[in-house]
């Protein structure tokens, strides 16, 4: 699909506008999902979808063709994101799908068990929005879009280790305020651990 999409990138910069509408298409719903995992409001990742395909648009000569064509669309959304966020004060997602919980009972769920959920999501939510932008960005990327280490560097402009590092302290602050209890599983799931590195 890649491929297909570099032609249409190439189409797009000689101004053929249908080209860049199936780019636009394309990539969506990848933009305004991650526009609003950082935003938390329906609106704003709306209105940063648009300006990120605005940006793309005014941008398409300077994609390099060595580099993943997801990674930099998705590099454009995370850095106007990060914008965003730092004009306002920090704002945080309803995390409905939050990974650090996957490990509670996903069958048929009692009343408890649906409360209980609740109350983890929103301690969950509560820790992270301790987060600042530059950390919450790359557990987004990590967890939610499953990106490795190097695609979160190239989205980021940073290097791998200093990837490695963020996620690291990101893990250690939501495991350091996680609170015992029901909030302990998840400061457990939220520590730093080798499994699952790339």
């Amino acid at each position: 699909m890649e491929n297909q999409e570099l032609i249409w990138l190439e189409q797009a910069r000689c101004g053929d506008q249908s080209a860049f509408g199936r780019l636009v298409g394309a990539y969506q719903g990848p933009v305004y999902n991650l526009a609003y995992r950082m935003l938390g409001n329906a609106s704003e990742a709306e209105d940063a979808a648009q300006e990120t395909f605005v940006r793309m648009y005014t941008k398409l000569h300077t994609y390099q063709p060595e580099r993943k064509l997801a990674s930099w669309v998705l590099a454009i959304a995370s850095h106007y994101c990060i914008d965003r966020l730092r004009r306002r004060r920090l704002v945080w997602l309803s995390l409905d799908e939050e990974p650090f919980v996957a490990t509670l009972p996903t069958h048929q769920q009692g009343p408890e068990e649906t409360l209980l959920r609740k109350e983890v999501r929103d301690e969950v939510q509560k820790l992270v929005e301790r987060l600042a932008p530059s950390y919450r960005i790359p557990l987004i990327l990590r967890y939610w879009y499953d990106l490795s280490y190097e695609e979160i560097a190239e989205v980021m402009g940073l290097s791998v280790q200093a990837i490695k590092s963020r996620l690291h302290r990101a893990r250690l602050q939501v495991a350091a305020h996680a609170p015992t209890g029901a909030g302990s599983g998840v400061a457990a799931a939220a520590a730093p651990s080798q499994a699952g590195v790339r």
